[in-house]
């Protein structure tokens, strides 16, 4: 994600990256683990899986586990964070969260076998943050409960969303490159990568500043107001998008990369026939869109006031996912518009022998069982895996990708998440074909 609708990103520290002895044998540790496991997943097959499933020749379902309740998870101090310095600390939170992942809940999970030093820039974003009241159930938790004032309210105030301005800032990347390699040199390579796939979803913004019920209102009563904004809102997206272009700081998303709200982007088709090396442009990556909030709202709706406004953005890719929580099983006459569109978001509210039907084997059709699962203390296994198989015994001659995510709570109990994993590679596995 380039930006966080809740508040500015901050510029980043552009200083020399010195590590006491401490935060460098805690890294080097971590490492060294991070390491074994690449080496082991280069070797697995799972990437050849994923390819073949967005090649639209699968073998079988596959399983992805993400946007999980670290703060629940901590077991025998596996994510205690140790490091002092404010760069090692993330780095460690990072490679703490892959290898805990990989230890207790893989599924078809695949660790580089290399480690990735992120290209450092900054975006001075959209001009307008959302202002907001807050309830927290879970002081720990970031998933909270949100009332936003208005900020868009007439026609004028939409020039207060502004177009970004991109600054790669050379000397932050080569001093975290330098401390990367001198970390890592003898444990593994390092490699440089810039900006990978975007969750582009302009009407995510739109909301925390327009407000919902306001939003869904002027769909009727300003229609043009609304074109408006969401015309400025791509804008902004298509300008950020061309610096990020122009300064060279794309880099492929065909791996181990998550697309869209779903799995893994190893695809054929991507980069391109034509494509030889750097630079990367746009169309050698996925793109994405959703509409969350058009959960009701009819298909022509949902295409005159997203979707047509989108095939701006979305048309710059190679390939692209369309969706998120939104229910699509009665929008595919609208989502077969997008030429390039290759996976589609499968979410608990939708019709399922619809989607299936409707999407047939022309789709990945990205399946998000009910995190509502987790909710008790103990999970039911035998209802989670029959959630699973009612699915798969619908669509079993499409192409599915199982994406566990949204899991709020896992009621204080990790092995809940890890008891589902392994339940779901089995019936993963029961549906090879």
């Amino acid at each position: 994600m380039l930006h966080d609708p809740s508040h500015p990103i901050p510029v980043p520290v552009e200083e020399e990256i010195i590590l006491d002895q401490n935060d460098t044998d805690v890294l080097r540790r971590l490492g060294e683990v991070y390491a074994a496991y690449g080496r082991e997943d280069a070797k697995s097959g799972k990437p050849a899986l994923w390819r073949a499933m967005n090649d639209l020749h699968s073998k079988r379902p596959m399983v992805w586990i993400d946007e999980i309740p670290w703060h629940e998870m901590n077991v025998e101090d596996e994510l205690t964070i140790l490091c002092t310095h404010p760069w090692a600390k993330e780095l460690e939170r990072t490679l703490r969260r892959t290898i805990y992942k990989r230890k207790h809940m893989p599924a078809d999970m695949v660790v580089n076998d290399y480690f990735e030093c992120p290209k450092v820039f900054y975006s001075t974003d959209f001009g307008i943050h959302e202002k907001v009241e807050i309830a927290t159930t879970d002081a720990d938790s970031d998933v909270v409960s949100r009332h936003f004032e208005i900020q868009i309210k007439d026609p004028e105030d939409i020039e207060k969303i502004q177009m970004p301005k991109i600054t790669l800032m050379e000397k932050a990347t080569e001093y975290r490159l330098a401390a990367m390699k001198e970390l890592f040199a003898d444990i593994g390579a390092v490699k440089l990568v810039g900006q990978t796939h975007i969750w582009y979803t302009p009407w995510d913004y739109l909301i925390r500043w327009w407000g919902i019920e306001e939003a869904m209102m002027d769909l009727i009563m300003r229609p043009e107001m609304v074109h408006a904004a969401y015309e400025r809102m791509v804008s902004a997206w298509m300008t950020e998008m061309d610096q990020l272009d122009e300064l060279n700081l794309l880099s492929l998303d065909c791996n181990n990369t998550r697309i869209g709200s779903g799995g893994y982007g190893y695809v054929s088709e991507l980069p391109g026939a034509d494509y030889d090396s750097d630079p990367v442009h746009p169309i050698n990556q996925w793109g994405c869109s959703n509409a969350q909030i058009f959960s009701s709202v009819s298909s022509d709706m949902h295409w005159e006031f997203a979707i047509e406004h989108d095939l701006k953005w979305l048309k710059r890719f190679g390939l692209t996912y369309y969706g998120c929580c939104e229910p699509l099983d009665s929008k595919m006459d609208i989502l077969r518009r997008i030429p390039n569109l290759r996976k589609i978001s499968v979410s608990p509210w939708c019709n399922t022998d619809k989607v299936v039907d409707a999407a047939g084997e022309d789709y990945v059709l990205s399946r998000k069982p009910h995190p509502a699962i987790f909710i008790k203390p103990h999970i039911d296994i035998a209802e989670a895996e029959q959630q699973l198989r009612d699915f798969l015994d619908q669509a079993k001659d499409s192409h599915v990708e199982l994406i566990m995510k949204d899991i709020s709570t896992v009621a204080h109990n990790p092995r809940n998440l890890w008891d589902w994993e392994k339940m779901a590679m089995r019936v993963a596995e029961d549906y090879a074909k």
